[in-house]
């Protein structure tokens, strides 16, 4: 599955439950897909027990960023085995609090999607999280896709 080139994305979500004041969560994801335009769905891989998995188990909307090729070291950041808390992560990202879900939506991404889970579906180590998508911009039309391809982020050229 290294030779399949992947877009990536940030996927967020905002847990209320997360502290007093509630907490952001992030996860950076390349299985990330379009399933269907009637109705708009699209649907994001996560690992099983992972600190998405759980609070989407629950937390029924979510936001999706899609990172442009300048954004390599968000991807990156949110990508670490062993990362700080996800306060921390976002702390000097710009972003805006999508309107619908709540979650952080990356600015500079060249799409921001707010997204609504309509099935889980188990699938070996991973699950399967289809949303209805809600709202979509285009914010950026600056540079090109960032990518990942042979285990390392590229970007089209």
């Amino acid at each position: 599955m290294s030779q399949l080139a992947a877009g990536v994305v940030l996927v967020t979500a905002f847990d209320p439950e997360d502290g007093p004041s509630g907490a952001d969560a992030g996860m950076t994801a390349t299985a990330f897909m379009s399933v269907s335009l009637d109705p708009p769905l699209a649907m994001v891989s996560v690992r099983n027990d992972s600190r998405m998995d759980d609070l989407l188990e629950h937390q029924p909307l979510w936001a999706v960023s899609v990172l442009s090729e300048s954004q390599r070291h968000i991807a990156g950041r949110f990508s670490m085995k062993g990362r700080i808390s996800d306060r921390l992560l976002f702390e000097d990202i710009p972003y805006e609090r999508g309107a619908v879900a709540g979650a952080p939506l990356v600015g500079g991404a060249l799409a921001v999607l707010e997204c609504r889970t309509e099935q889980r579906v188990p699938a070996g180590d991973h699950t399967l999280v289809i949303g209805r998508v809600l709202t979509a911009r285009t914010p950026s039309a600056e540079g090109g896709p960032l990518t990942y391809f042979r285990g390392r982020y590229r970007r089209l050229s």
